[in-house]
């Protein structure tokens, strides 16, 4: 089962508590939480195309970390990122490769 998010309440409960219930307990609480629909993998994979493919890129270290948590491994997020290059733009893949490094803890590598 997913665990709990309270990122809404932390970040926004003050100043938009409707808003940070919605994404605590409905997108996360609820929507998240039928895993036997789409596992947590899934939703995770998902959830990171669908961000990269707008161009949505703040989220994205925060949904690689969950997605990571979920099981994607290193090779998984390399792959899919690589496969969405074609179908989103090679500028939204580097920036999202930046951002996948960073969570999966690879170093800048020097040819």
């Amino acid at each position: 089962m997913a665990k709990k998010q309270t990122a809404g309440h932390d970040l926004l409960g003050a100043f938009a508590p409707k808003f940070a219930a919605l994404n605590d307990d409905v997108l996360f609480g609820e929507v998240w939480s039928r895993e036997e629909e789409l596992s947590a993998h899934q939703r995770s994979l998902i959830t990171i195309s669908a961000l990269i493919a707008a161009g949505n890129l703040e989220q994205l270290p925060a949904h690689l970390t969950i997605g990571k948590q979920n099981g994607i491994t290193k090779e998984e997020i390399a792959e899919v990122i690589t496969h969405l290059s074609f179908y989103v733009g090679w500028p939204k893949a580097w920036s999202a490769f930046n951002y996948a490094k960073e969570i999966y803890g690879e170093e800048t590598e020097q040819a």
